[in-house]
């Protein structure tokens, strides 16, 4: 050690000397190796602390974009996992497998692989399924293993908090410097997120799980402090995000929260949604037309911020939003069953646009965003079983949580996968207006979240009710 230490010393010292600095992170490239291969689950936990203070390298000319130091992680362990699974097939036990949500998973990576056969623009979509999968196999398959022991749960937590934080107060130190203006809050915590809707829908997982830690029975003094500490810049950072749809995100997980706790049985909570879209559907004409007078553009003013939600006659988002939706939906016409391939509805929706429908922010381009929804991007670009892929998902895990609140004997279990749930709740609400999925930002909490209602359902059952979720290490 002694020796090859002299060894980089003098040769580190000639390359400096030669303005040559990459070679001093040589060290750091030999501990990930070794993390590689002898600490898989340490190394997940910091590509976790990484990805909100990853920058995004993006080169439209060439089609590739990449977050840096996440996703080259990532893949390397997508790599180690595929190389792995050559020599052992029980990696990744029967049961985890087997869990209706990773089989709704394991659904939705099939149809992807099969649309990027069909798809129009092939190399973007397998590059889109490679991209999905080193999101989901490290931050789902693997995480379920790691959540086994549950004080990495809480590690997790803290260590994407923290960093969080640090972007939480560079955007607001960036925000006061412009006067707390509006516009200016759209880009004021680049180059970390590339807008303010991403760096909302970030926020939003994380407010129910740090709120709810709080009620955790072995949250000693300090930890209370830091946890209370934490909430309040995330609820500042999430305030002054301006982001509409984090905010409505944020009362979702409240609602559902509720629903929950109150043990309000599901049939009253189908006969309300049905109520409600029959109401919706008895006065849609009024409903329409009072949107449509609704003239209050986005506002530095929180309240006239708010009621620009509902603004579908001068808002530029909302008007834009509106054009993509319109688009997907001609674009599935076409391709009702195929779609027209994973990744490919930016480069493609150009032409379905139609001259009213477009706003001043409109491009024909393909370089500003996805089709802004969760569910139409996928029903748009891997047809009507695509869209069905993503429900199975959402619907297995809305099963999985409720067999939990049911049946799991440990409270502090129970309550701990209620929060991630609550946290999912948040991307899926901001996911009807918005798509992230295709970014660390967004992907590592979010399959994240759902490694650990699963882990907890999978391996947590059945400990008795006295059992408390140990500290974070």
């Amino acid at each position: 050690m002694y020796v090859l230490s002299a060894i980089f010393i003098v040769l580190n010292v000639i390359f400096i000397v030669n303005e040559f600095y990459w070679f001093s992170l040589l060290p750091v490239v030999f501990l990930i190796v070794i993390l590689f291969f002898f600490a898989l689950d340490r190394l997940l936990l910091i590509i976790a602390f990484l990805t909100p203070l990853a920058i995004n390298i993006e080169n439209f000319d060439s089609n590739l974009a990449i977050s840096l130091p996440t996703e080259p992680l990532l893949f390397g362990v997508l790599l180690l996992f595929l190389i792995k699974l050559l020599f052992d097939r029980n990696l990744i036990p029967v049961k985890v497998i087997t869990h209706p949500v990773s089989l709704a998973v394991l659904f939705y990576l099939v149809w992807m692989g099969i649309t990027c056969i069909t798809s129009e623009l092939p190399l973007v979509s397998f590059k889109f399924l490679i991209s999905r999968m080193w999101f989901i196999i490290p931050f789902y398959f693997l995480m379920v293993l790691v959540f086994r022991k549950t004080r990495f749960i809480k590690t997790f937590t803290w260590l994407y908090v923290i960093s969080l934080m640090v972007v939480i107060f560079y955007s607001t130190y960036n925000l006061f410097v412009w006067g707390f203006n509006e516009n200016a809050a759209h880009w004021v915590m680049s180059p970390f997120y590339n807008d303010h809707t991403a760096y909302g829908a970030a926020i939003s997982f994380f407010v129910p799980v740090v709120f709810g830690f709080l009620f955790l029975k072995n949250i000693g003094r300090t930890e209370k402090i830091f946890l209370t500490l934490a909430l309040i810049i995330l609820l500042m950072g999430l305030i002054l995000s301006y982001s509409r749809a984090a905010w409505i995100s944020v009362i979702a997980a409240m609602a559902i929260a509720l629903i929950f706790v109150l043990k309000i049985r599901f049939r009253w909570i189908l006969l309300g949604l049905l109520v409600l879209i029959g109401l919706f559907y008895t006065f849609e004409q009024q409903i329409i037309m009072k949107m449509e007078k609704n003239k209050q553009d986005a506002s530095v003013n929180i309240a006239e911020h708010v009621q620009s939600i509902s603004n579908i006659s001068s808002d530029a988002s909302n008007l834009e939003r509106l054009n993509r939706w319109n688009s997907a939906f001609r674009m599935i016409e076409q391709r009702p069953f195929w779609g027209w391939g994973p990744g490919t509805y930016q480069f493609i929706y150009a032409p379905f646009q139609l001259s009213k429908d477009k706003t001043i922010i409109s491009t024909n381009a393909g370089d500003k965003g996805n089709a802004h929804s969760e569910f139409i991007g996928p029903l748009a670009e891997e047809g009507v079983i695509g869209l069905l892929s993503v429900l199975a998902i959402l619907g297995t895990l809305i099963w999985t949580m409720i067999r939990i609140w049911r049946r799991m004997e440990n409270k502090e279990y129970r309550l701990v996968a209620l929060l991630f749930f609550l946290g999912l709740v948040t991307y899926y609400t901001h996911g009807t207006l918005n798509n992230f999925l295709d970014t660390d930002k967004a992907a590592v909490p979010f399959w994240g979240f759902m490694a650990v209602v699963v882990s907890l359902d999978l391996f947590q059952q059945k400990k008795s009710a006295d059992q408390e979720l140990p500290s974070a290490d």
